[in-house]
């Protein structure tokens, strides 16, 4: 095509060009409700929270109807069954608040329509189902507010990127120590094997005085993150181990490692084997919930099931706050599939929160079996910590 010089066109008419502000249309749902978080929108941020805790009590549904019967028949049980903070979200009032003047009818009426207009607020933004169950969009809205409250509890402890060190052929030279038998001789430092004998005044240079480059390691490593959901978990427990395996996730992503996932109760409930899909693990861990009994053999059979069978490292972490409960003889089925485990070359470490005398003989028993280690944790804050630790200590073995 030829295109005429400008000086030939003659322009016959000129019209105002109009000009749009604003900004450019969000393409989706997932988009905005990750912008909204973000920027920290609190009317979004506080329906994500809710979401969360209805999960973390293992509230699958919500039926205002049946919950305000619940609370007015026998607010006691109602209250072991929803949790005092999710009633304070849903009610608008504290806990305490509401124990104390729900027998009284204004105040019964008050509750009630707030309960239904929250309710119906969260169908109305795609939050929940019209049966009152929780959508895809309200787990994901919930997962995202999980992440950063996880990542923001993270920063101020410090957990920037983190370096292992492994004694290995492979990687980048590190940095340098004395010579070992079995080290390579093309591993000496020359110029700094040297300057040691130089400066010990040696006149040949003496075995003493060798010295060898350390290597980063980069082998690769898989975790699995096995969670108790069991009955006692609910709550602040479940909410914590959850945070904890979206820190996991994160450090072992950031460093090209991969996480599996384990949601185990009486039997599994949930299974993912080790993937560098961060949204899917933390979708998975958000929807936990928490009921019935423990069960770790089945748990340990099936993470041995979940692996690779590449040569890597492989690791299970187990969280929990009692001893096996579910089968007839549970502590020597789960010693038994922990001996099983360790044939097969995973090592196991367990985090233990608050366990009694007898979960934490049982726990002992399970890592020295395993060759990992044990954790007893009493202070829920601390549970992140520790499972990166862990992630850490296993990826330097």
């Amino acid at each position: 095509m030829i295109y005429p010089n400008r000086d030939d066109v003659e322009l016959k008419e000129k019209q105002p060009i109009e000009e749009k502000t604003g900004k450019l249309e969000r393409q989706n749902q997932e988009d905005k409700l990750l912008h909204s978080v973000l920027e920290n929108d609190t009317e979004t941020v506080d329906d994500g929270k809710l979401l969360n805790e209805s999960f973390n009590q293992g509230i699958s549904s919500f039926t205002p109807d049946l919950m305000f019967e619940n609370m007015t028949q026998n607010y006691a049980n109602a209250e072991r069954i929803y949790g005092p903070k999710l009633i304070r979200m849903l009610t608008g009032y504290d806990a305490s608040y509401v124990k104390k003047n729900i027998r009284i009818p204004e105040f019964q009426k008050a509750i009630k329509a707030e309960m239904d207009n929250n309710v119906r607020d969260l169908q109305r933004k795609d939050l929940l189902e019209r049966d009152g169950t929780i959508s895809d969009t309200g787990t994901y809205l919930a997962s995202l507010v999980l992440y950063v409250e996880e990542l923001d509890h993270l920063v101020p402890k410090g957990f920037g990127k983190k370096e292992h060190k492994q004694f290995t052929h492979y990687g980048d030279k590190n940095d340098t120590r004395s010579y070992k038998i079995h080290d390579r001789y093309r591993d000496i430092n020359m110029k700094k094997t040297l300057k040691k004998s130089i400066r010990r005044s040696h006149d040949n240079i003496h075995k003493c005085d060798l010295t060898v480059d350390e290597r980063k390691s980069q082998g690769s490593i898989e975790i699995i993150y096995a969670i108790d959901a069991s009955g006692s978990m609910r709550g602040k427990k479940i909410e914590t181990a959850k945070k904890a395996g979206i820190a996991l996730a994160f450090k072992a992503i950031e460093n090209r490692d991969k996480v599996g996932l384990i949601v185990f109760g009486k039997d599994i409930k949930e299974e993912l084997p080790p993937t560098n899909d961060f949204r899917q693990i933390i979708m998975k861990l958000t929807n936990i919930r928490a009921s019935q009994e423990t069960n770790f053999a089945v748990t340990i059979e099936k993470a041995i099931e979940l692996f690779s069978r590449k040569n890597c490292t492989k690791h299970l972490i187990l969280l929990s706050d009692g001893v096996p409960t579910s089968g007839n003889d549970p502590e020597n089925t789960t010693l038994q599939a922990i001996s099983k485990a360790s044939c097969a070359g995973i090592t196991t470490s367990l985090v233990g929160i608050s366990l009694d005398e007898d979960g934490e003989n049982l726990a002992r028993k399970i890592v020295e079996i395993s060759q990992g280690r044990l954790y007893s944790v009493s202070k829920l804050s601390d549970i992140d910590t520790v499972i990166l630790e862990d992630y850490f200590m296993a990826k330097a073995i």
